[in-house]
């Protein structure tokens, strides 16, 4: 069962620290740095024309999946990587978590003009958007993959992780024998929510306007967003329908078998009632082709994995270290002296950038910050209320995941910012107006990030856990009390960092929305930085980037963090 045990250090641990501050003074750097690149870049950009024609749509959705897939290719790497480093190596894991949540805190839509127009000052036009538009989505996908894998590192039995150093796993065997497998289902459930996410601004990343500048890419995002904007409801129409087939060819072909086949790695001492099954998995495990394929493809990851052991033993071995030679330490020193440069000329970028705001600009962007905060709240309070039941129902009960799973995969994946314009004509006239339209799209677009982590921590509660209740004869709420939200108290916590980051995020598309060559606005953080993109001002641009950042930073790590670390020392399956 889950163990509680009393975290003395958690306010101490959940606090802000030196590294947050460094690490906060490097982004500003950065982002000014990259608005000084910006000003050099080209100040006339026309993309090519978007057909609305439906002939058009298949090639469109082609080339959508193929940058989709090759963000999410980069996202899993980083992941793994990333999530690793922090959660085995306690000095790394001090710098690379704030480090974490400063990253997955910077609005996607305000990062990528800088982005964008810094890569257009070195690369051919072309290249420069196509590296910006999967840059975008693959910031839109990677930070909820990240989390969720040092998640579950962190959450390891400490039974199996005394059985890994008994048999002196190396780094390497242990990754794929214990930490890959013990998170398999949740990274397989989150990548089903970073492929959602990374439709939710696949309409911002294939089109977007800097000032006189106007980036396109054919794709089915654009298609979208061209119609949107002339008010053709049957190309919206025929855009989300192609997009729906294309989910649905995904779950079928590439989810539904990864979960039916991950399901085998579940910390369980008894086999579930009903497995879950695919018949694609069952169609490719009867295929003779694919034993050969399979067999082949194993020996060849032998064969790698037998060269890397050989290749990094010094790395992988935990006593063995070495210190780097004469050359690497000068051409490090040499990495720290040019960074340390081009930080100070972003710094000072930045500082000659802010001092010119007037004061009144300052309150505005105070009142903004304030108003979308409120609107975040009511959103992520919106968003427990239904999918805590929800998504308890479809990750315990194998009848109804079979039926309410692809839906909900349908539905999250279908991007909001399609849908949204005619949800605007409607409610522009409620009360409220676009301040409740704003928190519908902020739900729209973040409350699928809570919804799959919960259905990855109930479909991870093992059967003989459930067992036990039942012969303890618990009633609904002390069963709920005693196993189901302590279990899954790490996954809320993951997944509601997650849809705040992205509700923060939405907020620059909710609060300022143009639909039929008509533009509409409210007071907000999110309604600044996208009327600062428009204009090209980048010192606004700038200083609501920072606003935005800080408050998100501080929230995180005065509340979140110290939940997470509450999940880490208190609730966790022993």
């Amino acid at each position: 069962m889950p163990r509680h045990l009393y975290a003395p250090s958690l306010l101490r641990t959940g606090s802000l620290t030196f590294a947050d501050a460094v690490i906060l003074i490097a982004l500003v750097s950065l982002l000014g740095f990259g608005a000084s690149l910006a000003l050099h870049a080209p100040h006339a950009i026309r993309g090519p024309e978007i057909s609305l024609e439906l002939a058009a749509l298949p090639w469109y959705a082609l080339l959508s999946l193929a940058r989709m897939t090759a963000a999410y290719v980069l996202s899993l790497f980083f992941s793994l990587v990333y999530g690793y480093a922090a959660a085995r190596n306690p000095a790394a894991e001090k710098i690379l978590i704030p480090l974490l949540d400063l990253l997955q805190s910077v609005p996607i839509l305000s990062f990528l003009p800088l982005v964008l127009l810094s890569l257009a000052v070195f690369l051919p036009q072309g290249l420069a958007v196509e590296l910006a538009a999967v840059v975008l989505i693959f910031t839109s996908q990677v930070w909820n993959l990240t989390f969720c894998f040092y998640q579950a590192l962190k959450t390891i039995p400490s039974e199996l992780c005394e059985a890994a150093a008994i048999f002196r796993l190396n780094p390497l065997l242990r990754m794929k024998t214990l930490d890959l497998p013990f998170a398999g289902l949740a990274l397989i459930w989150n990548s089903m929510m970073s492929w959602s996410g990374g439709w939710f601004f696949l309409m911002a990343a294939e089109i977007f306007h800097v000032g006189a500048r106007d980036f396109r890419l054919p794709g089915l995002g654009s298609y979208l967003q061209v119609a949107a904007n002339r008010g053709s409801l049957g190309a919206v129409a025929a855009g989300l329908g192609t997009l729906t087939a294309v989910i649905i060819a995904l779950d079928q072909l590439v989810w539904r078998p990864l979960l039916a086949w991950a399901d085998r790695f579940k910390v369980e001492t008894v086999q579930g009632e009903e497995p879950p099954r695919s018949w694609f998995l069952d169609l490719i495990s009867r295929s003779y082709l694919a034993k050969v394929a399979r067999r082949h493809l194993t020996s060849l990851g032998d064969r790698l994995e037998d060269f890397a052991q050989a290749r990094f033993k010094p790395a992988l071995d935990p006593v063995r270290h070495r210190r780097p030679g004469g050359v690497a330490q000068i051409l490090r020193r040499l990495g720290v002296a040019v960074g340390g440069v081009a930080m100070l000329y972003g710094a000072v970028s930045a500082v000659a950038m802010l001092g010119g705001l007037p004061l009144k600009t300052w309150g505005a962007i105070a009142l903004g910050t304030a108003a979308t905060l409120a609107r975040v709240s009511v959103a992520l309070s919106l968003t427990f209320l239904w999918t805590i039941p929800v998504g308890v129902v479809i990750g315990t009960n194998r009848r109804a995941s079979r039926f309410l799973q692809p839906v909900v995969q349908v539905v999250a994946s279908i991007p909001a910012t399609a849908v949204f314009p005619v949800l605007l004509l409607l409610l522009l006239r409620a009360p409220g107006g676009l301040n409740l339209a704003s928190i519908l799209l902020m739900l729209m677009g973040t409350q699928w990030y809570l919804l799959f982590n919960i259905i990855a921590g109930a479909a991870a509660i093992p059967k003989d856990l459930c067992d036990t209740t039942d012969l303890l004869r618990l009633s609904r709420l002390e069963r709920w009390r005693n196993l189901i939200l302590p279990a899954l108290f790490p996954y809320l916590i993951t997944g509601a960092i997650s849809s705040s980051g992205g509700a923060w995020n939405a907020s620059i598309v909710a609060e300022h929305v143009v639909f039929g060559g008509e533009t509409h606005t409210t007071v907000g953080v999110g309604a600044l930085i996208a009327e600062a993109t428009e204009r090209g001002d980048y010192p606004l641009l700038l200083a609501s980037t920072l606003a935005l950042i800080t408050t998100v930073i501080v929230i995180n790590r005065s509340f979140w963090r110290r939940l997470y670390r509450l999940a880490e020392e208190r609730y966790r399956l022993e």
